[in-house]
């Protein structure tokens, strides 16, 4: 396809190409109707010729569609011009977080504070919506500024609500660097997955590095799933142990011992920030954990949890 030539169901002006994935190619594209630029998705051909795919991508895009959160890139239509099927997004003008990781890490902990604290406030909006993102990693996330942060690239997730409980997808989600010891096994993601996942990506904006490192894959899965992750001082003696003890929690192997949703982590966050000039050092007392949030939180949200729970066939991976 050619990427300035195309118009797309004579509205969207393909103009240039801004990046590409193992599913799509993004294009900024002009939207001839309304007269605004935007980014438009385009799959790849390799995939559009999978029914099962192409419905499971048409879903997700109404689902994400109907999240309207300032922290989530706006998903204003999704189409189909021939063989090719689109979405059309919300163009943003900035830069990916992983860029700015290798540029500028480790960060400061009031800035990974931040950071994070909007991604668990865009991805725990789509958890209570019934989404799940699955493939949480700094290359979907948007940095417009520094008060300005979105979380793109919900094109995985899945609406697990609305999944047949007899189905099992024969598929690993996610990034191997990022996803969860349960992606790593093939199992089906949960909100809790994502949360692992942001547990990573707050790890390496402190320190600089990923937590697990492999050859390929395969030893990249096997340590998600048996390695215990190491510990922030290993790396910065003077990060503190209390927010330590928050990433081991986030990066436990079994998801029911993660905070179930995005937003009670974003809300333990904000809490721990919000505690003042002590929260950097080591010898104090004064830095608390919230009570509470590090212990079991799967009774705290039983009416969201209910959505996600399905029963599974076979045995697990």
């Amino acid at each position: 396809m050619e990427s300035t030539a195309k118009i797309l169901n004579n509205r969207y002006q393909l103009l240039s190409q801004q990046g590409s994935g193992g599913m799509s190619v993004i294009y900024r594209a002009l939207d001839l109707a309304l007269g605004r630029h935007v980014a438009v998705k385009v799959l790849r051909a390799s995939l559009t010729d999978d029914p099962t795919f192409l419905a499971r991508f048409r879903q997700e895009a109404r689902n994400v569609a109907n999240l309207q959160h300032p922290n989530i890139v706006t998903v204003h239509d999704v189409g189909q011009d021939g063989s090719i099927h689109y979405i059309v997004m919300e163009l943003i003008e900035g830069s990916d977080l992983k860029k700015i990781i290798r540029a500028d890490a480790p960060f400061t902990l009031d800035r990974s504070l931040d950071i994070v604290i909007k991604i668990c406030a865009g991805i725990g909006y789509a958890h209570r919506a019934g989404l799940v993102h699955a493939d949480v990693k700094p290359q979907n996330i948007l940095l417009i500024d520094q008060d300005n942060i979105k979380v793109t690239d919900f094109g995985i997730a899945q609406a697990l609500a609305a999944t047949n409980p007899g189905e099992r997808l024969k598929v690993v989600w996610g990034s191997p660097h990022y996803f969860s010891p349960e992606q790593a096994q093939g199992r089906y993601p949960t909100p809790a997955s994502d949360v692992y996942s942001i547990g990573i990506v707050l790890f390496e904006m402190l320190t600089g590095r990923l937590p697990f490192m492999g050859g390929d894959q395969q030893d990249l899965a096997m340590a998600h799933i048996k390695e215990p992750p190491p510990h922030l001082m290993d790396f910065n003696p003077q990060l503190p142990e209390a927010l330590d003890k928050i990433i081991q929690k986030v990066l436990a192997k079994e998801p029911s011992a993660r905070y179930r949703m995005a937003d009670q982590l974003g809300r333990i966050l904000e809490s721990y920030r919000d505690q003042g000039t002590n929260k950097t050092d080591n010898k104090s007392s004064a830095v608390k954990v919230p009570e509470g949030s590090l212990a079991s939180t799967h009774r705290a949200v039983p009416e969201q949890e209910a959505r996600f729970a399905r029963p599974q066939t076979g045995s697990t991976p």
